[in-house]
């Protein structure tokens, strides 16, 4: 018999029965947890595949008595809705969002990390104090500022902004780039490298995970606006997959569409889903790497 069970006066079978006991109640959490979360999920997933006739019936069924593929179908054949052309703008403003952050940020980043003038620490305390403005602070400004130049109704105004840095990334990524090395940067120094290729050929290339970290960031941030493509724009062949969505409810349908609202309402997280599925690896690093600083 163990020393631990001479202190407790409690058989090693028993000690294990209520280990075991322990384990099986934690796994029966577990799975009701994960059971509520999958839920809306499963929701979302038999509802894109019902016909209206059953979509309101009374009480919901969890699984259709027939699978209405055409929901999807239609979504793209409607002219009335413009899913299609919607979503492809959603993808240009993700895409180009994640290229100007991480291009911007991590040039504002690098500067930081790597070079020390007087004025450094007050600047980056600046620039981390611009995290404290609401959105709506600026929105007013921002937005006379893009009528002003003839943008509005367009998709720069959501494209644009991001190639000036954000405040949130340039923080993540310097704390990457200061835990880098010095000799990496002198054996670049030595080989003839100037700044702006130490930056592009030494820096990037090792900080995958952290950029990583801030495309999937900037990625899910930009496909799931709201505010800003209600505020510029107005044509419905200019509207991303939010406002998109949202103006389906006020469509010319005599009821409203929630089987085609469930359809795309999980086409526009296949993107997501599909991003972190791919660089879940390096995101997680990313976080991990951020914080050793």
């Amino acid at each position: 018999m163990s020393d631990l069970s001479l202190a407790t006066g409690e058989p090693p079978k028993r000690r294990r029965r209520k280990a075991d006991m322990a384990q099986i109640i934690g796994f029966l959490i577990l799975l009701a947890v994960t059971a509520a979360m999958i839920m809306p999920l499963w929701f979302m997933l038999s509802t894109s595949l019902k016909s209206t006739k059953e979509m309101l019936a009374y009480p919901p069924s969890f699984i259709p008595n027939r699978f209405e593929w055409g929901n999807f179908k239609e979504l793209f054949a409607n002219s009335e809705l413009k899913f299609g052309q919607q979503y492809w703008n959603s993808l240009i403003v993700a895409g180009l969002t994640v290229v100007g952050t991480v291009l911007s940020s991590s040039f504002v980043a690098f500067g930081f990390a790597r070079y020390r003038a007087r004025l450094s620490p007050f600047l980056f305390m600046l620039l981390l104090s611009t995290l404290m403005l609401p959105y709506p602070a600026i929105m007013i400004p921002q937005f006379l500022l893009f009528t002003k130049l003839g943008l509005h109704d367009s998709l720069l105004p959501l494209i644009l902004p991001n190639f000036f840095a954000s405040a949130y990334m340039v923080f993540l990524l310097k704390q990457f780039f200061s835990s880098l090395p010095n000799e990496v940067y002198d054996a670049g120094r030595i080989d003839g490298c100037r700044e702006l290729r130490l930056f592009w050929n030494l820096t990037l290339p090792l900080s995958g995970p952290v950029l990583a970290t801030v495309a999937i960031f900037s990625f899910i941030w930009s496909w799931n606006d709201l505010l800003a493509p209600v505020l510029y724009l107005d044509s419905q062949e200019n509207f991303t997959l939010p406002i998109g969505m949202a103006a389906m409810l006020s469509s010319k349908f005599r009821i409203a569409p929630w089987n085609l609202m469930m359809a795309a309402s999980l086409l526009s997280v296949l993107p997501i889903v599909a991003l972190f599925a791919v660089a879940q690896r390096r995101f997680v690093q990313g976080i991990v790497l951020t914080g050793i600083k």
